[in-house]
């Protein structure tokens, strides 16, 4: 089992940080009538996952990005604009239903491959491209969708959110097919060595005659489109095409990267740790939602949390370096 955690660059105390914070939680949560901890009934589990679904999808996105030494701060927003963009083509242009799902695939993918064009091209820091993008994403949500939700989506586009095939929802299933397909990439792939690579010495990489550009470029525009497919998601479960939908959800999805295993300054990640940190954000919200604590605490905690996992990992680092 460690053997296995260690091949996939999974940390063993983001298991045992999980484990802890389900205890701590299902402690401090209320009780049901039944005398029950409401954070252990199986409906509680079923809206964790659920909820970790979409921002855990983002995660991967992140996580590609983040392994090769870039950043994306725009995948709240291009997330929105992902919702709104779909929604309108169904609902305000009434085209066919899956016109919905091209729409927001390629609102996302495009939103990434501008950043990537640009990062690349224009040699300017991702930090500042995708900075410019969270607001240029958000407003254009806020254009396409006058300010408003658009509601009122097809059963197709609905059931992609709120159909319980076997009891399960089916957004975990589209985020365990995501997450399996991304970590064999990761992995397992070319693709993936070479991402890996980039993060760990750009030099180096370009030396070995890895395309540079073209990585960066197709890093980028699956950020984006990973941002895409949980705009979606998103849409699919409230049943609106929302232009404030993301917000704040890249904090989530580059903490429960970087919580997973993932190398803030690149050369390391892992799909499967991300998912393990998405549960952990997952769980922390779920619980703190539970006990009733204002949002504006839930952001000061989310925050504490990224900073305390990129300082461990650079405590971890330095001893790995010593021996």
């Amino acid at each position: 089992m460690l053997k296995f955690l260690e091949r996939t660059h999974v940390r063993v105390e983001s298991l045992a940080v999980l484990l802890a914070l389900i205890i701590v939680m299902a402690f401090l949560s209320p009780v049901t009538g039944s005398g029950v901890r409401v954070f252990l009934t199986a409906n509680n589990f079923f809206n964790i996952i659920l909820a970790s679904a979409t921002f855990g999808i983002l995660a991967i996105g992140a996580t590609f990005v983040i392994s090769s030494a870039g950043i994306d701060l725009s995948l709240g927003s291009v997330l929105g604009l992902a919702s709104v963009t779909g929604a309108a083509l169904v609902v305000t242009l009434e085209l066919p239903w899956y016109f919905a799902i091209i729409g927001s695939l390629m609102a996302g993918a495009a939103a990434g491959a501008v950043n990537g064009f640009i990062i690349t091209r224009g040699h300017v820091p991702a930090f500042i491209v995708t900075l410019g993008m969270l607001g240029i994403a958000r407003g254009l949500a806020l254009i396409i969708s006058s300010g408003r939700g658009i509601y009122g989506l097809p059963e197709e586009i609905l059931f992609l959110g709120q159909a319980r095939p076997f009891g399960v929802p089916t957004p975990v299933f589209i985020m365990l097919f995501v997450a399996l397909a991304s970590h064999y990439v990761l992995a397992h792939t070319p693709f993936g060595h070479h991402t890996l690579a980039l993060g760990d010495n750009e030099n180096s990489a370009r030396a070995t005659g890895i395309n540079i550009r073209r990585q960066r470029m197709m890093l980028y525009t699956i950020s984006g489109l990973m941002a895409g497919i949980a705009g979606l998601i998103f849409t699919a479960r409230v049943n609106t095409g929302d232009p404030t939908a993301g917000l704040n959800y890249e904090l989530l999805a580059i903490t429960a990267a970087i919580i997973g295993g993932t190398n803030l300054f690149g050369g390391r990640g892992s799909i499967l740790g991300t998912m393990i940190g998405a549960l952990i954000m997952g769980v922390l919200q779920n619980g703190l939602n539970l006990m009733a604590v204002q949002a504006y605490y839930q952001q000061m905690a989310i925050g504490a949390v990224l900073i305390a996992a990129v300082w461990l990992d650079q405590i971890r680092t330095r001893g790995r370096s010593l021996q």
